[in-house]
């Protein structure tokens, strides 16, 4: 690398000044760069003397006052009071704080703006109504100055304006009295703000004019971009002998004025005249013939990740302490990004780590939005994503009793909704987090409580996280400013507050500590100035932020901005081209990382400022393309279960040794997926508690089954037959039985609909249409029953023989009997029956028996059903039980009958008989297959899958999912 210019400085200073250094001040833009000078120095000198002294350009001219800066806060509240008596004055409603914070942020901007630049305040902000006044009033302009103005101000001259251009104009009237009360306060508070140091000084009215006069030299390094007030003194100082410049440009774009990057320094030293002490600019980048390397990345973090591999890869170089790294951000949002894609290496960061992207913010953000919740709707409860969310986050500090049990609580319930009374939360640091506030004065007060209990909560823990601390620290002192502002104000909605805490505490951020002169610098280009480095990567090289294309926003628009030379959007591009072109003049290894994707955040092009260097200079750039390996997934392995040791331990144990029972719903898993039968009844994982916010079919048919069993159960054991007619009278009891059953499953106090969410609503009403189609069916096909079992689950267990590795076993089979009748249709023929209620998909209906009777059955609800008559059977000793299945969606159409579509194969008589004998070796094949230790457990590839199903990730060859709908 060539010489660093702040080395060229600190031998130039040598030069002039030997070793008389206490009576210079050098004086910088930021911080950043004085460090590497004094290190330079003590290089250059080598040896003890008195140290110049130090200064950025804004402390420096505050020693020209004694007054204190006002924070932007305490200005912001300040404007408000002040705006709001000019309007009492012209007899007009002041405005709410909500009303005005829009606009106070760009009033201030541009009140800074204009005194940055000496800007006549009379004379903006003139009531520019018509063309002849424009003429009248700005008659010392040039004609292109005129007409910039004219080109603005020509909508506003026509007769009748608009209610929006009315309060714009009215507004404009009003800013240069609200600019010289802001003033008159500021100065009444014994306060001022930077821009207020600037004009004073520049204008001759500061307090101590003189200051410069207790150094015997000035000298101001860097410096690119001069607003007015700057030139003006530093023009000043160079006449007085008192002040020294030292610009850091390169030949090739200041001497050419086609090149946006000189245009500030062009302007310094052409235009306003100051004069660089190094004399003339020199010609590195013409000089230069090394390579650059350009990385097309497939994505904004993709970027990080590729200098991950850069970097490991150049470990030796990132280790010899001769040499210097820096990554540079042109788009600092990747900061996190790139903090988590470093190697292992010391870095240090002067960007700072932003609130924003902290656990802190989420966790303050989390609190806020409950607030919010809770005064914009006026509700005693809170959605239970919000409690989910505090629960888990590591800055609540639950203990793992506690949020199990909220999270059983919120499954058990279904609470969408969470009753902020019930919110036990007492094991967190912060017990107190889902209170509601009372009064809109409460709400700062209460976020300085939750940020003192984690500050202690945090310094108490071992292994203290300083950027955290530090974070909570900053957000304390911003809290305090906003408490004070407030209190002078009128009551405030807790809504708002809110959002102004948000806006206020979103720019708070903390440096990670390191060592600015070892290891890799990490920082934005604007904190690169004056420095150089070896190795420089810069991310986010894209065309829209290298350079960016907006503009902060401001009321003063951009042809009156440009006919009074205030900054303007192609300022904003000089700068950024200047801050990218001085690193070529010094880094001999420079790599450039953009995005290549294009969506609605990217360009996916390259900075034009690389393609002018690669038009324009010797350099030799490297284009590197990052590529998606274009890999196609190998058939993943199949997942299988072998039946061996403890996998065969545990099945056989289970279902032989413990005698424990299969049901019907176990035995038609195991012919859907054997994977998942092994995964609920055998290695019996659990599904985690969770809240669905869909439409939950399990709760509909336990709500269903518990209706029908009430309403059946007065004639359970009648010897005589009663008439159906009887169901008439129970449909009127539905309703209100259905709403008891909801508040049973979810263990809620439900006393009307009213209490219902709206989930529940719709079940309730589906349950009750289902529950009175039911009874209605029985109604018009039969004219008596009698009721012989309901929801019976207690007796029928039914110990069936099995060939097991060559030995006859037994397994106990089980099943739970919704209803055994015996009926007597219209026809005067009595059946007996067994029943089963289904709320889903299933059908009486079926193509084929062979496909019923088969691994990956095609109706599971037919051999539960049969599952269930023959457990019945050969538990009571009877034979003839006609399997029923109610399925509401198409009972009507199809009835209660198992049969074939075609209409030849119908469950009753010679054929059930038959079927039934079928159903029992095909029972046999199974189960015997089931317990086949030399026959795995794996999934069937054709088998049904719903989407709510909570194993499909076992599932590797279920690729083509039937849903529910599609079922339908």
């Amino acid at each position: 690398m060539k010489q660093p210019f702040l080395r060229i400085i600190a031998e130039h200073i040598q030069q002039l000044f030997g070793s008389e250094l206490a009576d210079i001040a050098i004086v910088f833009n930021n911080k950043r760069p004085i460090t590497y000078l004094k290190k330079h120095l003590v290089d250059v000198y080598q040896q003890a003397l008195w140290s110049p002294q130090f200064f950025t350009i804004q402390e420096f001219l505050a020693k020209s006052t004694s007054k204190t800066q006002a924070s932007p806060l305490s200005q912001f509240f300040y404007l408000y009071e002040l705006h709001n008596d000019l309007l009492m004055q012209e007899g007009l409603e002041p405005e709410s704080l909500e009303e005005f914070y829009p606009i106070a942020e760009i009033i201030l901007s541009d009140f800074n703006q204009l005194d940055y630049d000496l800007v006549p305040i009379d004379q903006v902000f003139l009531e520019l109504n018509d063309q002849m006044e424009i003429d009248l009033a700005f008659q010392h302009f040039t004609e292109e100055q005129l007409y910039f103005i004219k080109q603005f101000w020509q909508t506003f001259s026509q007769q009748g304006h608009s209610a929006v251009q009315q309060r714009f104009l009215k507004l404009w009237r009003r800013l240069p009295k609200l600019y010289q009360a802001f003033k008159e306060k500021l100065a009444a508070e014994k306060q001022t703000n930077h821009a207020s140091i600037y004009r004073e000084l520049a204008e001759g009215r500061a307090e101590n004019n003189e200051f410069i006069n207790d150094y015997k030299k000035v000298l101001f390094i860097g410096f690119n971009a001069l607003n007015k007030a700057e030139a003006t003194l530093f023009k000043s100082w160079q006449e007085q002998e008192k002040a020294l410049f030292y610009f850091d440009a390169d030949r090739h774009y200041t001497e050419d004025n086609m090149q946006e990057a000189g245009l500030f320094i062009r302007k310094n030293c052409y235009q306003t005249g100051l004069v660089n002490a190094l004399g003339p600019f020199q010609d590195h980048i013409a000089s230069q013939t090394t390579d650059v390397h350009l990385y097309q990345c497939l994505g904004k973090n993709s970027e990080t990740k590729l200098l991950y591999d850069i970097l490991s890869n150049n470990r030796p170089l990132l280790e010899d302490p001769t040499k210097t790294t820096a990554i540079l951000l042109a788009d600092e949002s990747l900061l996190v990004s790139l903090l988590q894609s470093l190697p292992a290496y010391h870095v240090n960061i002067t960007t700072g780590y932003p609130l924003i992207q902290s656990p802190i913010y989420g966790f303050i953000d989390l609190w806020m939005e409950v607030q919010v919740q809770i005064s914009q709707y006026k509700k005693d409860k809170i959605p239970y994503t919000l409690l989910e969310t505090f629960i888990a986050h590591p800055l609540a500090r639950m203990s793992a009793i506690q949020q199990k049990n909220i999270q059983k609580e919120i499954a058990e319930k279904q609470l969408f909704e969470v009753p902020l009374q019930d919110i036990r939360i007492e094991s967190s640091c912060v017990p107190y987090y889902f209170q509601a506030i009372i009064q809109e004065d409460q709400v700062v007060s209460m976020l300085l409580q939750i940020v003192e209990d984690l500050l202690q909560a945090i310094q108490s823990q071992e292994g203290i996280n300083r950027i955290e601390v530090d974070l909570l620290i900053e957000l304390r002192k911003v809290l305090l400013q906003l408490q004070l502002g407030f209190e002078r104000l009128q009551r405030l909605s807790i809504g708002f507050q809110i959002g102004l805490i948000r806006k206020a505490i979103a720019p708070i951020n903390s440096a990670i500590q390191g060592n600015p002169l070892e290891g890799i610098q990490i920082m934005g280009l604007l904190e690169s100035r004056c420095l150089n480095f070896d190795q420089v990567y810069i991310l986010g090289a894209n065309e829209g932020i290298l350079p960016k294309i907006a503009g902060s926003p401001t009321f003063l628009p951009n042809n009156l901005r440009k006919a009074y030379q205030l900054p303007v959007l192609e300022n904003q591009d000089a700068l950024s081209a200047y801050l990218f072109y001085r690193h070529f003049q010094y880094s001999p290894n420079i790599h450039l990382f953009y995005n290549g994707i294009i969506d609605e955040n990217s360009t996916g092009e390259e900075s034009r400022f690389i393609k002018q260097l690669e038009f324009e200079t010797n350099f030799n750039f490297i284009h590197h393309v990052q590529q998606q390996p274009l890999l196609f997934p190998a058939q993943p392995d199949e997942l299988i279960i072998e039946k061996k040791e403890e996998v065969w331990n545990a099945l056989y144990s289970k279902y032989i040794v413990q005698g424990k029972s299969l049901s019907a719903s176990a035995f038609t898993t195991y012919l859907s997926s054997p994977i998942q039968f092994f995964i609920k009844y055998v290695a019996e994982i659990k599904e985690p508690p969770t809240v669905s916010q869909e439409f939950e079919m399990n709760k509909l048919g336990t709500i269903i089954h518990e209706c029908m069993e009430h309403l059946l159960t007065p004639l359970v054991g009648l010897e005589d037959f009663t008439e159906t007619a009887i169901f008439k009278s129970k449909i009127e009891l539905v309703d209100q039985l259905v709403l008891q059953e909801i508040a049973k499953v979810y263990s809620s106090d439900i006393q009307t609909l009213n209490d219902l969410n709206s989930l529940q609503r719709i079940m309730h009403k589906i349950a009750s249409e289902y529950v009175k189609l039911y009874l209605s069916y029985d109604i018009e096909e039969y004219q008596a029953i009698r009721i012989i079992e309901l929801e019976n689950s207690e007796d029928y267990y039914l110990n069936f023989d099995l060939q097991i590795e060559g030995k006859t076993e037994k397994i106990k089979l089980f099943g739970i009997i919704d209803r055994v009748d015996e009926v007597i249709t219209k026809d005067g023929e009595h059946k007996m029956r067994i029943v089963d209620y289904k709320t889903g998909a299933d059908e009486v209906l079926f193509s084929n028996l062979d496909a019923v009777f088969s691994e990956n059955t095609s109706n599971k609800a037919l051999l539960q059903t049969l599952f269930y008559a023959y457990v019945y059977e050969q538990v009571k000793g009877i034979s003839g039980l006609e399997p029923h299945l109610y399925v509401a969606r198409r009972m009507r159409e199809d009835g209660t009958i198992f049969r074939n579509k075609s209409g030849n194969m119908v469950f009753t008589d010679e054929n059930l008989s038959a079927q039934k004998i079928r159903f029992v070796d095909f029972l046999k094949t199974q189960l015997e297959d089931l317990f086949n230790p030399n026959k795995p457990f794996k999934h069937h590839p054709d088998a049904r899958v719903y989407p709510s199903d909570p194993y499909q990730l076992f599932y590797k060859y279920s690729l083509e999912h039937k849903t529910d709908e599609e079922v339908d």
